[in-house]
């Protein structure tokens, strides 16, 4: 099989994340002790033991997610005894995921990471006042209608296509009474199910042009080595390894659309028959429904890694 490891992004914390590959493995608590002094906080006791509304709060959740599937992946490492360019042909994120995907493949430091996403969090957090913006799942349109949808009912104010998640499965996202607007076209158009997400801000969308000026500035700071195997990028849907063009590709993707639908079709076409997703279980089911033919994987606890080790 031809393997590429995938990584989530916000939405998957839950308390608990992480922590029983830490009371299993030192390489996890080595990850966990590394993002814990990179951020100055105790980040780990944060993901271990809640509170989720804390947790949850953009700032902290992104460097969680990051740290909870580099943990995973130290494991899975350490316990196998060789390094993820050997076993994967690819690697792919899905928004912050992305972050998680280039430090996967040695791109990016840790602790870099921890703090480029730190920041991340609260520009995006910061780029729109509580309340003006919105983000909404429109469920049984196609991409294109649901884009038609964003047009329609955008009347002047930003309103995008923001996650192309999945056939069938998009979010909007932008100006709160657009985004209401879109809700209710959609409906009239056949959409089962159409709602409001719990977000605390519209992201993938214009409205966070303030964000991707806050990445651009913090990223040509950074360094970044070129990926030990390709980033398939959201905003591209095709492999890149060029260090240069990852980084205008991490700044365009704060505005632009995730296009996960068509990463993952183009993963299949190039020929993976297999995705590892490390740190999560969200993305497996959207890559089910994208192609059926493809063996999922999540990889979360320490028994998750025995279950990857034996297939692998």
């Amino acid at each position: 099989m031809t393997t590429a490891f995938v990584f989530p992004g916000q939405g998957s914390q839950t308390v608990g994340m992480g922590r029983s590959l830490a009371e299993a493995s030192p390489v996890a608590r080595l990850v966990f002790e590394e993002v814990d002094e990179a951020l100055g906080q105790h980040l780990s006791r944060l993901m271990f033991e809640g509170p989720l509304e804390e947790l949850t709060l953009t700032a902290n959740a992104q460097p969680a997610i990051m740290a909870a599937s580099i943990a995973a992946l130290r494991v899975f490492e350490a316990e196998g005894g060789f390094r993820l360019s050997e076993v994967s042909a690819a690697v792919a994120g899905h928004s912050l995921g992305e972050y998680t995907a280039l430090t996967a493949a040695g791109a990016l430091p840790l602790a870099e990471t921890a703090r480029l996403l730190r920041l991340r969090g609260e520009a995006m957090q910061a780029a729109v006042a509580p309340g003006e913006g919105a983000m909404a799942a429109l469920i049984g349109l196609p991409f294109e209608e649901v884009a038609a949808v964003a047009a329609e009912a955008a009347r002047g104010q930003v309103l995008a296509a923001a996650n192309d998640n999945a056939p069938g499965q998009v979010v909007v996202s932008g100006h709160l009474e657009a985004v209401t607007r879109a809700i209710a076209l959609a409906k009239a158009r056949g959409s089962r199910h159409a709602v409001l997400l719990p977000v605390s801000a519209p992201f993938h969308c214009p409205l966070m042009q303030p964000a991707a000026e806050a990445m651009e500035r913090a990223l040509a700071e950074v360094p970044l080595a070129r990926p030990a195997v390709p980033l398939v990028a959201n905003v591209t849907a095709a492999p890149v390894s060029d260090p240069d063009e990852i980084r205008r590709l991490l700044v365009r993707q704060v505005t632009a659309t995730v296009r996960w639908r068509e990463s993952v079709e183009a993963m299949a076409e190039a020929g993976i028959t297999r995705m590892v997703e490390l740190g999560g279980k969200v993305l497996g089911p959207m890559v089910k429904r994208i192609a059926a033919d493809i063996r999922t994987f999540p990889v979360v606890r320490p028994e998750d890694v025995d279950a990857l080790l034996a297939a692998v």
